[in-house]
């Protein structure tokens, strides 16, 4: 399964191209699961995570952002997945998720899980479905 970058984007994963000043604003207002988030716990998540950042190709400008928590060897847990406003509607969500998908492929993951509230077909386009055994799951610190 592919899905293409639509043209005049990139997607990077130089820490050195994030803007953390951007990523904490759109999250900690723009977000539901993020708002009210500090700087100092998005800093603190931005440097322990695996990073995504959606760029325009001519402008270098950040677009959109994702970052993926993981051991590298069994598990991922994909989260703050974010596209601008102004850049929606472009597909850019959708390859963004591919993007991670293929980024993390070579590792051989067991499972990459992510939740959502409302953006399942977003995530659907790049494979992900929801849990076969939702039963089996547990969670703590529910909100």
């Amino acid at each position: 399964m592919t899905t293409e970058l639509p043209d005049g984007y990139e997607i990077s994963t130089d820490p050195a191209r994030l803007d953390p000043a951007l990523i904490h604003r759109w999250l900690s207002q723009d977000a539901y699961w993020a708002l009210g988030r500090s700087r100092e716990t998005q800093d603190r998540a931005i440097a322990g995570s695996l990073n995504f950042g959606v760029l325009d190709s001519a402008s270098g400008a950040q677009l959109g952002y994702a970052r993926v928590v993981t051991d590298h060897a069994t598990f991922a847990w994909l989260c703050d997945v974010y596209i601008a406003p102004a850049a929606r509607g472009r597909g850019l969500g959708t390859a963004l998720a591919a993007a991670v998908r293929d980024h993390l492929a070579p590792y051989g993951l067991r499972r990459i899980m992510l939740a959502t509230a409302d953006a399942h077909p977003v995530y659907a386009k790049a494979g992900f479905e929801p849990l076969a055994v939702p039963e089996k799951w547990m969670v703590l610190g529910q909100q």
